[in-house]
């Protein structure tokens, strides 16, 4: 048991303990070091700058994109409107070309008629009545005769 005591005491085995008992301290704050250590590191840092930066780079060329197709679809059904205006009015060219055809609408639109003809055109009731209250329109201001005229013509649409 000496030996042992005497062991006890000595330089070496103080320092041997001494060494051991800072490496535990060491590893136990090293531990509680990568415990608290959040998990982005430096290498996920930059992959996620890299990705922002390329997502930033490429948000407007995108946007640019996305938008032209809307142009160009756009242009492609204006294009496919004017082509089926174009067939109708070579249709219409068409049928004027025919001569019953033109002497059809000139006896709808001019009211003309063949000589021995007699023609009739038959005015509506409610429209000589409507002109007889418009003969007042002759005593008040031009522009009551005007907002009249707005009121009537607005009032037609519906």
């Amino acid at each position: 048991m000496a030996v042992k005591d005497r062991d006890r005491f000595s330089t070496a085995t103080r320092i041997r303990l001494l060494g051991e008992q800072t490496a535990a301290r060491v590893y136990r704050s090293q531990t509680k070091r990568q415990a608290r250590r959040s998990r982005l590191t430096g290498r996920a840092a930059l992959l996620a700058l890299v990705m922002c930066s390329l997502i930033v780079a490429l948000a407007y060329p995108m946007r640019e994109y996305v938008s032209q197709r809307a142009e160009i679809d756009d242009l492609r059904r204006e294009q496919r409107q004017a082509r089926e205006r174009v067939e109708r009015l070579r249709d219409l060219k068409a049928r004027w070309q025919d001569d019953a055809y033109a002497e059809q609408q000139i006896r709808q639109r001019l009211h003309y008629v063949m000589p021995g003809e007699t023609g009739f055109i038959v005015v509506d009731p409610h429209a000589a009545q409507q002109s007889r209250t418009d003969l007042g329109a002759a005593d008040r201001p031009w522009y009551s005769n005007v907002w009249d005229g707005v009121d009537k013509a607005d009032a037609s649409d519906r």
